[in-house]
């Protein structure tokens, strides 16, 4: 078996890659960095430039499942022309490799692609299932709708898709946790807002599983890439200060504050989203980590 993986060299897309190494699954991977080649046997790089539509097909050689991580970071400064790189990103590399796939002679049967819990609106009381597409209008939930919208094309196709809404991503080599613990280190931790917005978190290992078993099994459709068990910001915080054994003494730090600080990417560290992970262990998928201080012990330890 092999996989073709956009976005293999990121936090996420290296983690899949050692497991499909872990099952002898040979990775193929589209990079637009020539320099990041590799010609492993089983694990080979393959240019492409999504801006400018190539793509190298040998890459699709072999290939049975598509693993579609690519985009550009949300964790930037939100300027007018980043909004639109981030959107652009998303669809532009979906685009290309439907296209790509459709004009080619291949063997792909299915595509799993990332997408967002940024889908879901905002709010202290929902528990929102996979049903609950239908969004806001905010930024982020505009983003997915119309990248989910590109990613089911593929289905047009005759290919199986799995879409996966991923969570806050807990990893002590990247995203969120190492900028979070930094100041928690120094005895300047402190929660946002209220402290009461919902923090639906995964493990990094659990995600990547999370990834090999709809794979295995053949799943279609969306699912929560989220842990069994949220928790609100504050206590993410006081757990983190528990783990690292620093202490919590400021005051929670004021929405109007980061809104000066990082501008419209602020809305990032407040909003609350509540998840739900049923779908997914109903499908027989087991969480390593369903509570957030193990996970926390596993990483920061």
């Amino acid at each position: 078996m092999r996989v073709l993986i956009t976005g293999a060299t990121g936090l996420i897309g290296k983690e899949i890659v050692k497991l499909c190494h872990k099952k002898n699954i040979g990775v193929n991977y589209l990079t637009t960095s020539k320099s990041k080649i590799s010609n492993k046997a089983d694990y080979q790089g393959f240019y492409w430039n999504p801006k400018t539509k190539e793509i190298d097909i040998q890459c699709f050689k072999e290939v049975d499942v598509i693993i579609h991580l690519a985009g550009t970071t949300v964790s930037k400064r939100w300027t007018s022309e980043y909004k639109k790189e981030i959107l652009s990103s998303r669809l532009e590399t979906t685009q290309l490799l439907v296209n790509s796939i459709k004009n080619n002679k291949n063997q792909v049967k299915q595509v799993i692609a990332a997408s967002a819990i940024g889908i879901y609106p905002d709010s202290l009381s929902n528990y929102y299932e996979e049903v609950d597409s239908e969004g806001d209008a905010s930024f982020l939930s505009e983003v997915v709708k119309k990248w989910e919208a590109a990613i089911d094309t593929f289905s047009e196709l005759n290919i199986r898709v799995a879409k996966i809404r991923i969570g806050l991503v807990l990893s002590d080599k990247g995203g969120a946790l190492p900028e979070l613990s930094k100041p928690i280190k120094l005895g300047l931790g402190a929660a946002f807002g209220s402290g009461r917005s919902w923090q639906s978190w995964i493990h990094i290992k659990d995600l990547a599983g999370l990834f090999m078993y709809v794979m295995n099994n053949n799943l279609e459709g969306a699912f929560n890439a989220v842990a069994p068990n949220p928790v609100t910001n504050l206590d993410l915080t006081k757990l983190c200060a528990k783990v690292l054994n620093r202490p919590l003494w400021l005051p929670n730090i004021p929405k109007v504050f980061m809104k000066l600080v990082l501008g419209d990417m602020h809305t990032l560290l407040f909003l609350s989203q509540r998840v739900s992970s049923k779908k997914i262990e109903e499908a027989g998928f087991s969480f390593k980590y369903h509570h957030l201080e193990p996970a926390l012990e596993d990483l920061l330890k």
